[in-house]
Formats: structure tokens, sequence, C-alpha cells
């Protein structure tokens, strides 16, 4: 296995992925399915306010980097979260409240309008949830506890930024900081909930635990599902980032059951201090990384792989790669003031990676050779955030997300 190395960034192909011909339902392990999907959209899609985030086409970018296209999923206009994170955990939120009703009024399928109606406000309120996050997880917790009508409580490594903190706070949740690294707030997160009988509303997935971050992929399954239904013709590259890795899963098992043999090839990316799926593709399984895990890539400083997500991205992805901070800034600011006919465009620090990526092998023939980047690539990147830190977004680009639309 060979590793191409620029500077800021590193990328090796996976020894691991099966043909584009492979069925998905062939993977063994793979938890992820159409009905799940299928569920998850038929709910959100009723949800107030919901609607498909857009489609940004950067012709004028992929001129200048010699590609066919460029499409960037734009989720900064999702719900009130600015965020992809607000189908997920409130989805789960959401599943586990019906669940609850359910088991005290044996035959109740809960609706959405039963449960804002204030029908179950009892058994709903009865209910704590909680979480680890580094912020937008925990914010769309939060709000779908806030939507429902259940307790919260959310808690934050030393590294989260308080604006974030404070965003989670907005949304009702009692907000609890603790030491240590995003794994490390995982853990107390656990032992809090067996000692008070919370219950934990993750995205990854540990032994013992696997139901309620599968409900979540299948919340997040809903914007690859938009995409889908938006590009008759699939892209021939996938840009997609990774923290847990159940983001990136969940894309790439819709996209696989949707588009079957002309799946796009699927290239993932982690920031360089906070590998840990480029660590395990390297040792053929699941791989922690140790230390502080700092990046400016707040969303993907994340040490341990989510078992359910390994066990669908070890085959589907092509590509693994890792990015060094200063890719994310600069692609902050790009899009943020890019040539005419592009669109300008609001991105946190997460959701500017894919197009980082592109920025840091733009000058690297060897890296654009080894992911099979030319002329005819038709790229997709997965704008998962908007300016979920506002402080830290003006920090970055000179200018609030309002100047930036305006």
């Amino acid at each position: 296995m060979t590793i191409i190395d620029a500077v800021g960034v590193s990328a090796y192909l996976n020894c691991e992925a099966v043909p584009a011909d492979r069925p998905y339902a062939t993977i063994v392990g793979a938890a992820l399915s159409d009905h799940g999907f299928d569920a998850a959209l038929q709910e959100i899609g009723h949800w107030p306010g919901y609607q498909p985030t857009p489609l940004h086409r950067l012709s004028q970018l992929a001129t200048r980097l010699g590609l066919e296209s460029i499409v960037y999923k734009d989720e900064s206009q999702r719900f009130a979260l600015k965020s992809f994170k607000a189908l997920g955990g409130a989805y789960a939120v959401f599943r586990l409240i019906q669940k609850a009703i359910a088991l005290q009024f044996p035959g109740v399928q809960a609706t959405v309008a039963d449960i804002l109606s204030g029908r179950f406000k009892e058994t709903v309120a009865a209910l704590t949830v909680t979480c680890a996050t580094d912020g937008n997880h925990g914010r769309s917790v939060a709000w779908g506890a806030q939507t429902f009508g259940c307790r919260c409580v959310i808690y934050v490594h030393q590294a989260v930024s308080q604006g974030r903190a404070d965003a989670i706070a907005a949304f009702g949740a009692e907000v609890v900081r603790v030491p240590g690294n995003y794994d490390d707030s995982v853990r107390h997160a656990e032992q809090q909930a067996k000692v008070h009988g919370w219950t934990v509303v993750s995205d990854t997935t540990y032994e013992g635990y696997r139901k309620i971050p599968i409900d979540v992929m299948h919340g997040y399954g809903v914007m690859a599902r938009e995409v889908v239904a938006e590009m008759p013709t699939p892209p021939t590259h996938v840009i997609v980032q990774a923290g847990v890795g159940a983001f990136a899963a969940a894309v790439c098992a819709t996209f696989w059951l949707a588009w079957g043999p002309q799946r796009p090839q699927f290239i993932l990316v982690e920031p360089q201090n906070a590998a840990c799926f480029f660590e395990s593709g390297l040792a053929g399984q699941p791989v922690a990384v140790a230390g502080e895990l700092d990046t400016v890539m707040a969303g993907l400083a994340c040490g341990e792989v989510s078992a359910v997500a390994w066990d669908i991205l070890r085959f589907g992805v092509q590509a693994y790669a890792t990015l060094a901070d200063d890719f994310a800034l600069q692609a902050m600011s790009l899009l943020a003031e890019p040539s005419a006919p592009d669109p300008a465009i609001v991105a946190g620090e997460t959701g500017s990676v894919g197009l980082g990526l592109l920025l840091a092998i733009e000058k690297s023939p060897e890296l654009k050779q080894l992911l099979g980047l030319n002329a005819h690539s038709r790229i997709l990147i997965l704008g998962s955030e908007g300016d979920t830190d506002p402080a830290i977004y003006q920090s970055v680009v000179g200018r609030s997300a309002e100047q930036v639309t305006a």
C-alpha cells in the first residue's frame, strides 16, 4: 500500500474496496437499509419547516481545478441548526419517544402531529435524553428534545467552543463541560446515563449500543436521498468528511443502494490530527487515535470509529485522505468570496473539508492521479454545516454569514 504525501494532505487507495458492481446487500454487517431510509424520509418530510437543501454548481471553480464539474450540497440552510445533524439526533429522539408511547399505550403509533399536540405530554416529559458532542449533534438532540417535549442533558469536552455550547443551551438543554477529548466525553455521557436512568442518543456505536445510532444514521440519509432525487446522473466522485463515520456511512449506503454499479468513487477525508479511519484502513481493523485530537474542524475531532460505520465504509471507500487545518480555512474563505458566476456560500470549518481537499491536491499531479481526478471528473462535495459558531466563522472569513450572503 502506497501513501502519497503532499503539503498538508496525505492519501492512499483502500485495498479492501469492493468492485462497483458488488451489491450492497452482500456486505456482511451493513446495518443501514432502504427501509430505514424510507421511514426517516417519510417522518422528517412532514416536520414543520422541512425542505430539501440546495445544490450549488461551482462552474468557475471546476474550471480552475481542471474538473468537469463541482456540485456543493449546502446544509447551512437545514432547519434552524445550519447543519445536516438536524436530521439525525432529532430523528432518533422522535423514534425514542414513539417507542416510549407505544410501551405505555400498546398499539399506538404516535405521529409527529400527535406528539406536537401534547396528547402524550406526560409520557414524553418523563424522558431524559443525553449525549456527548463536538457541537452540531448535541444541538440536534437538544432541538429534538425541545421540539417534542422531553428533558435533555448534553456533555461537551474541553475543546468545544463556548459559542457552540451556548448554541446547544439555547435549545433548552443542560450543558455540562467535562475534561478530556470527544471520546472521553462519550464515555462520561454513557456513565451518567446509567446512573440516572437516561437514554443516550449518540451517532457512534459501541459494544451493546447500536439501535439508536442506526436511527441517527437513517436520519442522515435523508440528505443523501435529496441528492439522488436532484442528480439524475451520478457524480464520478464524492468527497465526504468523517468523524466517527456515521454521516459518511449513511451517504455511502444511500448512494450504493440508489446507484448500484454507477455509484461514485468515495473519498473519505479527515483532519490530520484525528484520522481514525485513515489509520484503521491501514491496519485493516478499527484503530483508536489517542491525544487531544486538536483541529479547527471541530465536528471531526474523533479518535474512534463507529463500528456500524466501519462495517460499511471498510468496503465502500475507494480512498482515505487526511487534511491540514489550513486548507479547510482557505476553503471557507474561497466559498465566501468566489469568482463569478459561482455563488457565495457560508461553510463552517467542518463543512468546507471537501473543497479543502481539492485545494490541497491542486498542485499535486501524483495525488490527482491517485484519486482519479481529471477533466472528466464530476465532483460532489457535501457542505455539512454553515456558521454553527458565528464568532469563529467571522474570525476566519472576516465577515458575518449575513454579510457573505447579502
